[in-house]
């Protein structure tokens, strides 16, 4: 049994998280401490193959476990001689049926589950730099058809070497960022003497053809020469034959691909651009609906498609490119061929929106830093008059691009109104000094209730409103989710953990329900996370991803400074026009400081609640809600009450450090009764 942490967590409470805080508040940690995992070497490796992990991280006293997305992975602690546990290594097993790609690993530290970092899995022999090979003198010697995992010298750059044969076509591939690097990669092959003969400066592939059989070199560096433990690659040679499209190695996903493919869809299109039959103007000629995979290839690549089409007719086009992993960012413009052969435009599709405002600039005071929309088009088109139309599919910036692998595929239906949904953990909303973007596993805390942001992406139409919910949840936890109304692209989840929930941790799932054309629609939300936690997004830019699991623990060890929940459990009614006054019992577990703590609410209808004032000398409090300024329709719903706090945190025989958290309520529900229905 892991011993419990020693620790000390007086909370000071005040001040709404929307409002403006004192500038003493401004340098502040946010959020209590969370277990992070942010490195494991190696960062991969070889299906059927044993290998030691050493991991660093934050908050990882108490560590028990590393855990894969894949029970394919599987890992126990390195033991010294004498048999006790060597902190921070594991030995990793990947059975031999482990399918090549990127997975989630992570911690089961004493304050819960930690953050996800990426684990590769491949089919070939991999390597482990152990030494640096910052010259030509000193360069790796590695086989082509293998993979070397290895991190940057600070200023430095990584040597390379291998042997090809003439007319040898190699792919050298360097993943950084689809692994959670920070690296930005820069990639050169060069002769035996180090003159360079081909540079990759975005992020790229090389596609290598030796001219001559010899000795060849691979520098690797950072595009601003950074480096240390954070700076990590994996770096892959492999023999392609002439005329196949190479492919990369697995990556991790991106926030933006959440809302593709829509339900439904076959996995392998329906036609192939290349194989489709143009005319003289070079516009290949199909019929609705369709499913088409093409190319933005050559540089500056247009495809056309050219359909007839009746008055009054209405189709909704979708195009996936950016969203299925490609640099690009497609644009489509939808026109009516006219007499004599010319071409009026009819729509231009626009990109898919980001659900919330989306941050301008990666700071999280200035929008949440994750966006959910994306640089892919998505859009109706209403038939004007009978007649011949075009659809013009071109990548915006494919002037500079010339990647066969920069794929795109395109869907023309009539409407299938559907909805897709993703969340992350809820960050502050601090309007000036909060430049926090944090990866917040959910990790609670005994009388904790963490906010989930759940954000929706809508479908041909569909607007309804959509119930949330979730399953598989630990010993003690349960959610309640705040749906999202009609129209609207934002719901929270509460997931809230008992005084007394034991330590526990599970796997669970995170659904929404909705009512689509009369029948029931269930769809799986995604998750996403930051990949760092970026304290400061001044100085760098926060850079989300999906993960693949939603994994809900409890530490078992600490609690809450605060919990607020309705003095009475029950179904609160109220009539339509008046006011409601719920008494509010607070369960304080510290010293606090300030007499009052204001509160703003949560829940579709009455997140428009004017701020409450929260007593906290007393154990009890009142939060009035004013139904006449509401104006919420006659129904059921569920809300709660939120605000800033500062907590005095300490480990151990550390100093206190403020530290600025989120406080929630627990759920409350809600009957609002119609006004004739009283009288």
């Amino acid at each position: 049994m892991t011993p419990p942490l020693p620790f000390r967590l007086v909370p000071c409470l005040c001040l709404l998280a929307s409002t403006a805080l004192p500038a003493f508040l401004h340098a502040q940690s946010v959020c209590l401490p969370a277990p992070r995992l942010l490195t494991t070497m190696p960062m991969g490796g070889q299906a059927g193959t044993e290998l030691e992990v050493t991991i660093s991280g934050q908050s990882l006293e108490g560590t028990e476990q590393l855990i894969f997305s894949n029970p394919s992975i599987s890992a126990t602690p390195k033991l010294k001689d004498d048999g006790t546990v060597e902190a921070n290594q594991f030995l990793v097993r990947i059975a031999p049926d482990c399918a090549p790609g990127v997975y989630d690993a992570r911690i089961m530290a004493g304050l819960g589950i930690s953050s996800a970092r990426a684990f590769s899995v491949s089919n070939v022999p991999e390597v482990t730099q152990t030494k640096p090979s910052t010259s030509l003198d000193t360069a790796l010697e590695i086989a082509v058809g293998s993979i070397v995992n290895a991190t940057l010298v600070d200023r430095s750059v990584n040597f390379y070497a291998f042997d090809a044969k003439q007319d040898q076509r190699i792919i050298v591939d360097c993943v950084a960022k689809g692994i959670d690097s920070k690296m930005n990669p820069v990639l050169v092959v060069a002769d035996a003497s180090g003159s360079d003969l081909i540079v990759e400066r975005r992020g790229g592939i090389i596609d290598f053809t030796a001219p001559a059989e010899g000795r060849y070199v691979i520098k690797v560096h950072d595009l601003t020469f950074k480096g240390g433990p954070y700076y990590f690659f994996r770096l892959a040679l492999t023999e392609v034959p002439k005329d196949v499209i190479a492919s990369r190695l697995p990556a991790t996903r991106s926030v933006t691909s959440f809302s593709w493919p829509p339900p439904g869809l076959d996995q392998v299109p329906a036609a192939e651009e290349s194989q489709l039959t143009a005319n003289d103007d070079d516009a290949i000629g199909i019929s609705l609906p369709c499913d088409i995979s093409g190319s933005f290839y050559p540089a500056a690549d247009v495809d056309t498609y050219q359909f007839a089409a009746r008055k009054g007719e209405t189709w909704w086009v979708e195009i996936a490119s950016e969203r299925l992993g490609h640099p690009t960012d497609p644009s489509v413009v939808v026109q009516r061929v006219v007499e004599g052969g010319d071409v009026v435009d009819v729509v231009e599709l626009a990109d898919v929106p980001s659900p919330v405002k989306r941050s301008s600039n990666g700071y999280s005071y200035d929008g949440p830093p994750y966006n959910a929309g994306s640089s892919d088009a998505m859009g109706k088109f209403e038939v004007p008059q009978d007649g011949t139309y075009r659809i013009r599919v071109t990548d915006l910036f494919g002037g500079t691009r010339n990647d066969p692998s920069n794929r795109y595929r395109m869907i023309v239906r009539k409407a299938a109104p559907d909805f897709a949904l993703v969340g992350w953990a809820l960050h502050m909303g601090l309007r000036n000094g909060d430049r926090n973007a944090l990866s917040k596993p959910i990790a609670l805390r005994g009388g904790a209730v963490m906010p989930l942001e759940i954000v929706v992406v809508r479908r041909d139409g569909f607007d309804g409103e959509i119930e949330l919910f979730m399953e598989n949840l630990p010993e003690g936890v349960t959610a309640t989710g705040l749906k999202i109304a009609a129209g609207a692209t934002r719901g929270i989840m509460l997931v809230s953990a008992a005084d007394n929930a034991p330590r526990g941790l599970q796997m669970a799932s995170l659904f929404g329900r909705a009512s689509v054309d009369g029948q029931d629609v269930v769809r799986h939300c995604k998750w996403a996370s930051m990949k760092w936690p970026v304290t400061n997004a001044k100085s760098e830019i926060p850079d989300p991803r999906l993960v693949n699991q939603i994994p809900v623990s409890v530490g078992g060890i600490e609690q809450a400074g605060l919990s607020i929940e309705p003095a009475e459990d029950k179904v609160w009614q109220v009539t339509a026009g008046e006011k409601l006054t719920i008494p509010l019992r607070l369960i304080r577990r510290g010293e606090f400081s300030g007499k009052t703590m204001s509160l703003q609410t949560f829940g579709a209808g009455f997140d428009r609640n004017a701020a409450l004032e929260l007593s906290l000398t007393d154990d009890q409090s009142e939060a009035v809600l004013d139904l006449t300024r509401l104006k919420p329709a006659p129904g059921e719903y569920t809300i709660a009450f939120y605000g800033g706090a500062v907590a005095k945190y300490a480990y151990g025989d550390a100093k206190p450090k403020d530290i600025v958290d989120i406080y929630v309520s627990k759920p409350i529900s809600i009957h609002v009764v119609p006004a004739e229905a009283t009288k």
